[in-house]
Protein backbone atom coordinates (compact mmCIF):
# COMPACT_ATOMS: atom_id res chain seq x y z
CA UNK A 1 0.00 0.00 0.00
CA UNK A 2 1.66 3.37 -1.16
CA UNK A 3 0.68 7.15 -0.78
CA UNK A 4 2.03 9.78 -2.93
CA UNK A 5 0.92 13.45 -1.62
CA UNK A 6 1.93 16.09 -4.24
CA UNK A 7 1.78 19.86 -2.31
CA UNK A 8 3.20 23.17 -2.39
CA UNK A 9 4.00 24.46 1.04
CA UNK A 10 2.39 27.46 0.28
CA UNK A 11 -0.88 26.25 -0.98
CA UNK A 12 -4.19 24.46 -0.19
CA UNK A 13 -1.84 21.25 -0.08
CA UNK A 14 -1.27 22.10 3.59
CA UNK A 15 -4.72 20.88 4.82
CA UNK A 16 -4.63 17.36 2.99
CA UNK A 17 -1.12 17.03 5.07
CA UNK A 18 -3.00 17.98 8.26
CA UNK A 19 -5.00 15.11 6.94
CA UNK A 20 -2.43 12.94 6.23
CA UNK A 21 -0.72 13.38 9.70
CA UNK A 22 -4.56 12.07 11.31
CA UNK A 23 -4.54 8.99 8.86
CA UNK A 24 -1.58 8.47 10.42
CA UNK A 25 -0.26 5.67 7.78
CA UNK A 26 3.31 6.03 6.24
CA UNK A 27 3.04 8.65 2.53
CA UNK A 28 5.46 10.25 0.40
CA UNK A 29 5.73 13.94 -0.28
CA UNK A 30 6.62 15.27 -3.48
CA UNK A 31 6.83 18.92 -3.59
CA UNK A 32 6.03 20.98 -7.10
CA UNK A 33 6.58 24.74 -7.76
CA UNK A 34 4.11 27.02 -8.86
CA UNK A 35 4.31 27.57 -12.60
CA UNK A 36 7.25 25.13 -13.25
CA UNK A 37 7.12 21.37 -12.18
CA UNK A 38 3.20 22.23 -11.42
CA UNK A 39 2.76 22.79 -15.13
CA UNK A 40 5.28 20.26 -16.40
CA UNK A 41 3.85 17.20 -18.39
CA UNK A 42 5.03 14.90 -15.98
CA UNK A 43 3.11 16.26 -13.15
CA UNK A 44 -0.20 17.41 -15.73
CA UNK A 45 -0.61 13.25 -16.31
CA UNK A 46 -1.19 13.72 -12.89
CA UNK A 47 -3.51 16.45 -12.54
CA UNK A 48 -4.45 18.27 -15.92
CA UNK A 49 -5.37 21.51 -13.94
CA UNK A 50 -1.63 21.77 -12.87
CA UNK A 51 -2.92 22.25 -9.34
CA UNK A 52 -2.04 20.44 -6.05
CA UNK A 53 -2.93 18.93 -3.53
CA UNK A 54 -3.00 15.75 -5.49
CA UNK A 55 -2.73 12.13 -4.23
CA UNK A 56 -1.85 8.41 -5.57
CA UNK A 57 -2.98 5.74 -3.25
CA UNK A 58 -1.95 2.26 -4.91
CA UNK A 59 -2.15 3.69 -8.13
CA UNK A 60 -5.20 5.50 -8.10
CA UNK A 61 -5.23 9.31 -8.55
CA UNK A 62 -6.99 11.40 -6.37
CA UNK A 63 -7.28 15.22 -6.93
CA UNK A 64 -9.13 18.07 -5.32
CA UNK A 65 -8.36 18.98 -2.01
CA UNK A 66 -12.35 17.60 -0.08
CA UNK A 67 -12.10 14.22 -2.43
CA UNK A 68 -8.88 13.93 -1.15
CA UNK A 69 -9.85 14.29 2.48
CA UNK A 70 -13.43 12.46 2.08
CA UNK A 71 -11.44 9.65 0.38
CA UNK A 72 -8.74 9.09 3.18
CA UNK A 73 -11.63 9.72 5.60
CA UNK A 74 -13.30 6.47 3.95
CA UNK A 75 -9.86 4.15 3.08
CA UNK A 76 -8.23 4.47 6.51
CA UNK A 77 -11.67 3.95 8.66
CA UNK A 78 -9.53 3.22 11.51
CA UNK A 79 -8.27 6.89 12.05
CA UNK A 80 -11.72 7.19 12.71
CA UNK A 81 -12.33 10.50 10.87
CA UNK A 82 -15.16 9.29 8.93
CA UNK A 83 -18.42 10.45 11.79
CA UNK A 84 -21.08 8.04 12.19
CA UNK A 85 -23.75 10.62 11.20
CA UNK A 86 -22.68 10.59 7.42
CA UNK A 87 -25.61 13.19 6.36
CA UNK A 88 -23.94 15.53 8.50
CA UNK A 89 -20.24 14.91 7.13
CA UNK A 90 -20.74 15.06 3.43
CA UNK A 91 -23.22 18.23 3.87
CA UNK A 92 -20.45 20.09 5.48
CA UNK A 93 -17.61 18.76 3.20
CA UNK A 94 -19.57 19.81 0.35
CA UNK A 95 -20.65 23.43 1.99
CA UNK A 96 -16.99 23.69 2.18
CA UNK A 97 -15.76 22.82 -1.29
CA UNK A 98 -19.16 24.70 -2.72
CA UNK A 99 -20.71 27.77 -0.67
CA UNK A 100 -17.42 28.28 1.84
CA UNK A 101 -14.55 28.42 -1.56
CA UNK A 102 -16.65 30.36 -3.68
CA UNK A 103 -17.57 32.65 -0.79
CA UNK A 104 -13.91 33.12 0.42
CA UNK A 105 -12.72 33.18 -3.33
CA UNK A 106 -15.24 36.23 -4.47
CA UNK A 107 -14.49 38.50 -1.33
CA UNK A 108 -10.88 38.07 -1.79
CA UNK A 109 -11.18 39.12 -5.22
CA UNK A 110 -13.50 41.79 -4.14
CA UNK A 111 -16.22 40.46 -6.05
CA UNK A 112 -19.50 41.87 -4.64
CA UNK A 113 -22.56 40.00 -5.53
CA UNK A 114 -25.49 42.80 -5.80
CA UNK A 115 -28.34 41.88 -3.82
CA UNK A 116 -30.79 41.40 -6.58
CA UNK A 117 -28.30 38.84 -8.34
CA UNK A 118 -27.94 36.88 -5.01
CA UNK A 119 -30.16 34.22 -6.10
CA UNK A 120 -27.64 33.20 -8.79
CA UNK A 121 -24.97 32.56 -7.42
CA UNK A 122 -24.66 29.19 -5.25
CA UNK A 123 -23.98 30.58 -1.76
CA UNK A 124 -26.06 33.56 -1.64
CA UNK A 125 -23.82 35.88 0.59
CA UNK A 126 -20.65 35.90 2.42
CA UNK A 127 -23.48 37.02 5.28
CA UNK A 128 -25.09 33.87 5.05
CA UNK A 129 -22.43 31.37 4.45
CA UNK A 130 -20.85 32.73 7.67
CA UNK A 131 -24.11 32.73 9.89
CA UNK A 132 -24.64 29.12 8.57
CA UNK A 133 -21.71 27.69 9.70
CA UNK A 134 -21.95 29.85 13.62
CA UNK A 135 -24.92 28.53 13.56
CA UNK A 136 -23.71 25.04 13.58
CA UNK A 137 -20.84 25.79 15.45
CA UNK A 138 -23.16 27.07 18.49
CA UNK A 139 -24.69 24.03 18.50
CA UNK A 140 -22.42 21.71 18.50
CA UNK A 141 -18.63 21.35 18.89
CA UNK A 142 -17.47 19.91 15.60
CA UNK A 143 -19.07 20.20 12.52
CA UNK A 144 -20.84 16.76 12.49
CA UNK A 145 -21.34 16.35 16.64
CA UNK A 146 -19.43 15.63 19.29
CA UNK A 147 -16.39 14.08 17.62
CA UNK A 148 -13.71 15.44 15.76
CA UNK A 149 -13.83 14.45 12.15
CA UNK A 150 -12.50 14.91 8.23
CA UNK A 151 -15.10 17.60 8.01
CA UNK A 152 -13.13 19.90 10.28
CA UNK A 153 -10.16 19.35 9.00
CA UNK A 154 -11.63 20.74 5.88
CA UNK A 155 -13.84 23.07 6.54
CA UNK A 156 -12.10 23.88 9.99
CA UNK A 157 -9.18 24.97 7.66
CA UNK A 158 -11.03 27.23 5.56
CA UNK A 159 -12.14 29.18 8.83
CA UNK A 160 -9.09 29.21 10.18
CA UNK A 161 -7.10 30.41 7.67
CA UNK A 162 -10.17 32.73 6.54
CA UNK A 163 -9.73 34.87 10.05
CA UNK A 164 -6.03 34.98 9.27
CA UNK A 165 -6.04 36.65 5.85
CA UNK A 166 -9.81 38.28 6.67
CA UNK A 167 -11.77 36.62 4.37
CA UNK A 168 -14.09 35.37 6.84
CA UNK A 169 -15.49 37.43 9.69
CA UNK A 170 -13.71 36.68 13.05
CA UNK A 171 -16.38 35.62 15.80
CA UNK A 172 -16.30 34.13 18.89
CA UNK A 173 -17.62 30.78 18.41
CA UNK A 174 -14.92 30.75 15.28
CA UNK A 175 -12.10 31.85 17.76
CA UNK A 176 -13.15 28.97 20.17
CA UNK A 177 -13.74 26.20 17.35
CA UNK A 178 -10.32 27.33 15.75
CA UNK A 179 -9.03 26.94 19.20
CA UNK A 180 -10.14 23.12 19.48
CA UNK A 181 -9.07 21.69 16.49
CA UNK A 182 -5.87 23.86 15.71
CA UNK A 183 -4.09 22.31 19.27
CA UNK A 184 -4.38 18.97 17.50
CA UNK A 185 -1.30 17.07 17.44
CA UNK A 186 -1.60 16.12 14.21
CA UNK A 187 -1.95 19.97 12.34
CA UNK A 188 1.39 20.68 14.68
CA UNK A 189 3.44 18.05 13.04
CA UNK A 190 2.24 18.73 9.68
CA UNK A 191 2.87 22.80 10.34
CA UNK A 192 6.56 21.72 11.08
CA UNK A 193 6.77 19.35 7.86
CA UNK A 194 5.24 22.31 5.56
CA UNK A 195 7.49 25.07 6.97
CA UNK A 196 10.62 22.50 6.77
CA UNK A 197 10.16 22.47 2.83
CA UNK A 198 9.00 26.66 2.43
CA UNK A 199 12.43 28.16 0.62
CA UNK A 200 14.78 29.50 2.45
CA UNK A 201 16.11 32.76 2.67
Amino acid sequence: MSLIFYTNPQSRGRITHWMLEEVGEPYETRTVDFGTTMKAPDYLAINPMGKVPALIHDGQVITEGAAIITYLADAFPAAGLMPANRAAFFRWMFFGAGPVEAAVTNKALGVDVPTERRGMVGYGSMEAVTNTLAAQLEKTPYLCGDSFSAADVYVGSQIGFGMRFKTIEERPVFTEYWGRISARPALARSTAKNDALLPKG
